[in-house]
C-alpha cells in the first residue's frame, strides 16, 4: 500500500502522526509519503519516507499542489486537519480525516458523507510505555507539550515561582506560541524553571522519567484527555491534572485532579512530595493502566488493518 499522510499545522515529528501512525505503516511494510512543514520546523525527514515540504498553514492553492504531488500512485490519503479537506485534488484515493480538534457536529456529519472520519475512539490516543521506569522522585515536576495561555503557561510559571522555595524545579518540555515565549525566556533567565523547547517524543518521554509528577493544566474550554497524561502514566509518574482527565485519573487512582488554579496545584505537588508511599502507589497504578490499555504497539496492528481496509485492499492483494 502507498499511503500519503498530510498536515500543514503540526510539527512533522508530532507523536501521533509520525511516531505512531506513520511508524506503524512503515513497520508493516507500506510506503508512506509525508506532506508536512519540514522547513518551517527545521526538521530533516526520517529515512524511509518520501517527504514533501509545505509551508505551515499554507494557502489552499499551495496545499493542494503539495497534495497533488504526494498523491501520485497513492492508495490512501490521511489528513490531520479539517482545512485540508478544502484542498483535495479532484483525482484522489479514499480520504481519511483524523480528527484532532474540537469540531462542530455539522462539520463531522458533512465530512462523514464524503470521507472516512476517525477519532480517538477509532484510533485511540496512546503512548510508548516504558517496561520499567524509575520511581518518581521529589525534586522536580514536569510538563510535556505545547505551551499556550489556554494550556496554563502563566499558571505554570506562577507554579515554578511558588515551588522554588520548597526545592522543587519545573521542567517544561515542548514548543511555545510566539505570544508566550518572552515570559518563558524571562522565567528561565531568572532561574525559575527549565524550558527545553521542542524535544523529539522519545527523548521527551525519557526526560520526564523520575519526576515527582507530570502536570496537565488546561482551561475549562479544552476538552478530552490530553495525550500527555498517558505519557506520564507510561513513564511511571503520578499525574496532577485539571478536570479534562478526571475520569481517568480518579478512576485509576493515579494522581490528583485540581482546579485551574496555582494555589491548588501547589498544594497537590507538596502533598505528593510529603507522601512518597502515596506517589509511588499512584505511579504504579498509572503505569499498570497504561501498559494494559494505552501502549501503542498493542493498537498499531488494528490501525494498519483499518488503513488497508480504507484503501480498499483485499487480503489477497496484501499477500501478493
Amino acid at each position: 500500500m502507498r499511503a500519503c499522510v498530510a498536515t500543514t499545522v503540526h510539527h512533522p515529528e508530532d507523536a501521533r502522526i509520525m511516531h505512531r501512525q506513520i511508524r506503524a505503516l512503515l513497520d508493516a511494510g507500506h510506503e508512506v509519503t509525508y506532506v508536512a512543514p519540514f522547513t518551517y520546523f527545521n526538521v530533516t525527514p526520517v529515512v524511509g519516507l518520501t517527504a514533501i515540504d509545505v509551508g505551515r498553514n499554507a494557502a489552499i492553492g499551495r496545499a493542494r499542489a503539495a497534495l497533488r504531488r504526494g498523491l501520485k500512485d497513492a492508495d490512501l490519503l490521511i489528513v490531520h486537519e479539517r482545512r485540508l479537506l478544502r484542498a483535495l485534488p479532484y483525482r484522489r484515493p479514499p480520504v481519511v480525516w483524523d480528527v484532532r480538534e474540537d469540531v462542530q457536529d455539522r462539520h463531522l456529519a458533512k465530512a462523514r458523507r464524503r470521507h472516512r472520519v476517525i477519532t480517538p475512539a477509532d484510533v485511540p490516543e496512546a503512548t510508548l510505555v516504558s517496561s520499567s521506569p524509575p520511581p518518581p522522585g521529589d525534586t522536580r515536576v514536569v510538563h510535556i507539550g505545547r505551551l499556550s495561555p489556554e494550556r496554563g503557561v502563566a499558571e505554570l510559571i506562577g507554579l515554578a515561582e511558588r515551588l522554588a522555595p520548597h526545592g522543587i524545579r519545573l521542567d517544561l518540555i515542548g514548543p511555545a506560541g510566539r505570544e508566550v515565549r518572552p515570559m518563558l525566556r524571562d522565567a528561565q533567565r531568572v532561574g525559575l524553571l527549565d524550558w527545553f523547547g521542542y524535544v523529539p517524543n522519545r527523548h521527551a518521554l525519557r526526560m520526564a522519567e523520575g519526576a515527582l509528577a507530570g502536570l496537565s493544566l488546561a482551561a475549562p474550554t479544552i476538552e478530552g484527555v490530553p495525550t500527555k497524561v498517558l505519557d506520564y502514566l507510561g513513564r511511571g509518574l503520578p499525574v496532577i491534572s485539571t478536570a479534562q482527565a478526571a475520569s481517568l485519573v480518579e478512576g485509576v487512582e493515579c494522581g490528583l485532579v485540581v482546579p485551574f488554579d496555582v494555589d491548588a496545584v501547589v498544594d497537590a505537588v507538596l502533598d505528593l512530595k510529603e507522601d512518597p508511599r502515596r506517589r509511588l502507589a499512584m505511579a504504579a497504578k498509572g503505569h499498570a493502566e497504561a501498559r494494559l490499555r494505552h501502549h501503542w504497539p498493542d493498537h498499531a496492528p488494528a490501525f494498519v488493518a483499518k488503513a488497508e481496509t480504507w484503501a480498499g485492499l483485499t487480503a489477497h492483494a496484501l499477500a501478493v
